[in-house]
């Protein structure tokens, strides 16, 4: 389990595909911290770490996470937030997060407003009534609060230590992001149907 708070960007250093898999090996300060079959949050979504060598780690991603996330849309350069999962006698700044990406979003606004960048996310129907007004939403990996919720679209409001500390500083309008909806509307949105 995650928090949604981003540890640090890794660097996408290498991309090899093996059938319909696809490994990325990274670049990060935690590199040296990390461990084989350790999880790690990369854009929101869990992957294992499978190889380590020096400064890089690599992990893989199935045809089924390609296809549900914005990891097949990664090249060489990109960076990626990262998050280890949660130690259990640790700190819950964020709110529960799995690394299960729901969907993905696009970007359809992007303004500076007084200090803060205001981005409005529109994503699928058939997720409707799953966000509520200043309900949590993890945009890829980061846990934030939703508002000006409608049935598909959302804003957040990002202060400029996390638009800089992420990999939100090079979102734009068109580009997609991973969408995980809070567990707790999930399980309500279960139990009412």
């Amino acid at each position: 389990m995650f928090t949604g708070i981003i540890e640090t960007l890794g660097r996408i250093t290498d991309i090899r595909e093996e059938g319909t898999n696809r490994h990325f090996t990274l670049s990060s300060k935690i590199t040296n911290e990390l461990k084989i079959d350790q999880s790690v949050a990369h854009n929101g979504v869990c992957l294992t770490v499978v190889d380590i060598k020096g400064d890089n780690y690599t992990v893989t991603a199935i045809d089924e996470t390609l296809s549900k996330t914005n990891l097949g849309t990664l090249s060489i350069g990109d960076n990626v937030n990262l998050e280890r999962c949660m130690l259990a006698d640790g700190r819950f700044d964020g709110h529960m997060v799995y690394g299960h990406v729901d969907t993905t979003g696009i970007c359809i606004g992007k303004e500076n407003r007084e200090g803060s960048t205001i981005f409005t996310f529109e994503y699928e129907s058939g997720h409707d009534r799953i966000i509520v007004e200043k309900g949590s939403i993890t945009l890829s990996g980061i846990s934030l609060t939703a508002f000006d919720v409608t049935d598909n679209e959302f804003k957040v409001a990002i202060i400029p230590y996390t638009l800089e500390h992420t990999n939100l500083k090079n979102v734009v309008k068109g580009d997609t992001i991973n969408l995980e909806f809070d567990i707790l509307g999930k399980y309500i949105r279960k139990i009412l149907q």
